[in-house]
């Protein structure tokens, strides 16, 4: 188990985002050394507390440029977290052009498989690992037919390589409903960030339990909890944080 007592070397994938932001400054307060990875355009669009490499997941050369930098700067590593993902469209699935499903499954699937692979020997003994997948992947909607199999991929994924690599390594996943970020607009350094969400937000509110959206804080706490010895029993796990929308 780690030594709590020290700070904590956590690489973010995906740290310029909203959710990202909000996870980098948490990390950054309690002490810990964090590293962002992102696209290029959203390292740029944001003053960022802490250096930046950029990547696109997509690409499978600029993934194993980007964690062939990060080993440079940290040979060994305590966490990683994985936000890296988007959909900016709701298309009926029968609708869907393949291009647009290759495009969405690449980045928030195939990419996730390229930087845990590309992560995993720079992880320290017992380190985390924490994937961001999203309720979608389990309670699908009409519309996110190519991202909601994404997501469930990326959680089988996520519990694969959590039987895998234990006890060395664990790998879990948190499940988030919609949280107000630029996500739902189309993704940071994808899209403008105040334009028009591709979401009904009232319509989501009014279903939701909780009656409000989740804010970037609200998915900061299972992430970190999942990062911590607190829960260094677990792996291959998904925590749920949806407001009671979707209860499994």
């Amino acid at each position: 188990m780690l030594d709590t007592s020290k700070s904590r070397r956590i690489a973010v994938l995906g740290g310029a985002g909203g959710i990202g932001r909000a996870l980098v400054a948490h990390l950054l307060a309690k002490g810990d050394e964090v590293i962002i990875l992102d696209l290029a355009e959203s390292l740029n669009r944001h003053a960022l507390a802490t250096s930046g490499l950029a990547i696109d997941v997509r690409d499978e050369l600029s993934a194993k440029t980007a964690f062939a930098a990060l080993a440079d700067q940290w040979p060994s590593m305590d966490g990683f977290v994985n936000l890296a993902g988007y959909n900016s469209a709701l298309t009926p699935i029968g609708e869907t052009e393949t291009d647009y499903f290759d495009e969405i499954t690449g980045g928030n699937l195939r990419g996730a498989f390229l930087a845990a692979k590309a992560v995993l020997p720079l992880m320290a003994e017992g380190g985390a690992v924490v994937h961001v997948a999203s309720g979608l992947a389990a309670h699908v909607r009409p519309g996110y037919g190519a991202y909601s199999a994404s997501k469930a991929g990326l959680i089988a994924l996520t519990k694969t390589f959590a039987v895998e690599n234990a006890p060395r390594v664990r790998f879990n996943a948190v499940a988030p409903g919609l949280v107000d970020t630029a996500f739902l607009r189309g993704g940071t350094g994808r899209s403008a960030e105040d334009r028009e969400s591709i979401v009904p937000l009232d319509a989501y509110r009014a279903m939701t339990p909780m009656k409000r959206l989740a804010l970037p804080e609200d998915i900061v706490g299972p992430i970190d909890f999942l990062l911590s010895a607190a829960s260094g029993f677990m792996t291959g796990q998904v925590l749920w944080v949806n407001g009671g929308g979707y209860m499994p």
